[in-house]
């Protein structure tokens, strides 16, 4: 091949692999996502700060309505496979600025969890590395991390999802054997004290809840796969509901079993490293050093499938010529969004290297509740978009409407939650800097749309070119 072949090769349009995930790998997509051992590991301390016994019941009541969530997304997940996730589908619904607005916030989204999931996996590396008696430096571990995120994004979707299953599931394990061990060690007795919700209160419950949504963020990624799954219109629908039922029952499950272990849900506060801590008062010390392997290889799955959902919306964006038309470009062998893929692991790199000078868990924090806003607005915009496209299509049944109205209620107790009561600084900043985001976010949009008016038309209509020929149903 010479020289003019090899670029002509290297630059002509591929699309993005068709047919080629199974409903086990769109479930891994959604499941590594949400990282199910942030939880336990992080979260539910924050949580049962506010909720204390009734941690329990507000992760069992955050995944009713997030299952609310998930079964308006399949309204649009039943009808339409695309690489642009929510973005494809408000646009659908409420029309291309809506769609925009939910794009726009789901990549903040995916990108922030990706980079707060990336200081975390530093973090932990570096307990595991302390048990040796040496430390590495974090931005040489962002660098190691993010290369290796870059990487498998890069040469195939199918390897890194499921590799990312198969490492949340090894971690997943550890911890719910540490849940066994806890349990035995307590004589298995049921914590009726929990059970009755002794001394919970609405406002706390209300205050839990807005963290209790960040840890299932992300359930609704393996929508982005999908122009790439197998029988989408099945699978898509199947994977966002059940990874939000598995996953909220895990979370429920380990909350009691914390509380529990700790013999109060101010203790439980009261602790930095809950499983860690857990192991050492059960006399399992050892495992200690196993649950920070688990959680640093969660943080790791976690940032990797958030980048392959980010750069699947950044691909659809470039294919709405939002972005530069290079980003909407497929690898010609790979079949991957490599131009968007490289862009993301970029900016997974660069932030978490700028904020080096604040404390890691401060950055994860900070970076983390940045990206739940991205999560609601396109939560919300779905859930009113699902009644919008079904009436205007003749096909609205009262239980769509019930949905609809389901799912924009419970998620605006979070939404509300991030405003009053007024958080401690610098979280009290964080919507409205979201807000400033999304105010550039549209100005943006109109400057694309002035210069090209026919831009608006074509936003997220990259699926009806080919829908009818790839998947036979219209």
């Amino acid at each position: 091949m010479d020289g003019y072949d090899a670029v002509a090769t290297s630059t002509r349009v591929s699309d993005l692999r068709r047919n080629y995930l199974s409903f086990m790998d769109t479930l891994a997509q959604s499941i590594a996502n949400i990282a199910p051992t942030l939880t336990p590991t992080l979260n539910i301390t924050l949580v049962a700060a506010n909720a204390g016994m009734g941690t329990w019941f507000v992760y069992l009541l955050t995944t009713v309505g997030l299952v609310l969530v998930g079964m308006n997304i399949s309204v649009f997940a039943r009808r339409f496979a695309a690489s642009g996730s929510m973005y494809t589908y408000v646009t659908r619904g409420l029309g291309a600025t809506a769609g925009f607005l939910s794009g726009w916030g789901l990549l903040a989204a995916y990108l922030f969890t990706a980079m707060a999931t990336l200081v975390a996996f530093a973090v932990y590396v570096n307990q595991i590395l302390a048990y040796f008696g040496t430390k590495a430096p974090s931005i040489l571990l962002y660098a190691v991390g993010g290369v290796a995120i870059w990487y498998l994004a890069y040469k195939d979707i199918k390897f890194s999802s499921m590799l990312a299953l198969f490492l949340e599931f090894v971690s997943v394990s550890l911890i719910a054997a540490m849940g066994f061990i806890v349990l035995a060690g307590t004589g298995f007795h049921i914590d009726t004290a929990q059970f009755s919700l002794q001394g919970v209160t609405l406002s706390g419950l209300n205050l839990a809840m807005v963290l209790a949504v960040f840890s299932f963020v992300g359930f609704e990624s393996a929508t982005a796969l999908g122009k790439e799954s197998r029988n989408p219109f099945r699978t898509i629908p199947r994977a966002v509901i059940m990874s939000t039922i598995v996953v909220g029952l895990f979370f429920a499950l380990m909350s009691y079993i914390e509380v529990v272990g700790f013999g109060s849900p101010s203790a439980l506060t009261n602790s930095e490293a809950p499983m860690n801590d857990l192991a050492a008062k059960y006399h399992v010390g050892w495992f200690a050093l196993l649950i920070d392997l688990g959680a640093s290889i969660s943080f790791f799955s976690c940032a990797l499938a958030s980048t392959n959902a980010a750069s699947r919306i950044m691909y659809a964006m470039g294919r709405d010529k939002i972005f530069h038309e290079s980003i909407g470009r497929a690898h010609l062998r790979n079949q991957t969004p490599h131009n968007a893929v490289t862009v993301c692991s970029i900016m997974n790199f660069i932030v978490p290297t700028l904020m080096v000078g604040i404390k890691p868990m401060d950055a994860y924090g900070y970076l983390g509740t940045s990206a739940t806003y991205g999560f609601l607005l396109a939560y919300i915009l779905i859930s009113i978009a699902t009644t919008v496209y079904l009436v205007r299509e003749g096909q609205l049944k009262l239980y769509h409407a019930l949905l609809s109205a389901g799912g924009v209620l419970v998620m605006m107790v979070p939404l509300i939650g991030s405003f009053y009561p007024v958080p401690s600084f610098p979280y009290n900043m964080f919507p409205y800097m979201f807000v400033l985001y999304l105010f550039v976010g549209i100005i943006w949009f109109r400057r694309v749309a002035s210069q090209n008016p026919a831009s608006l038309k074509q936003v997220a209509m990259d699926f009806d070119a080919n829908e009818e020929m790839i998947f036979s149903r219209k």
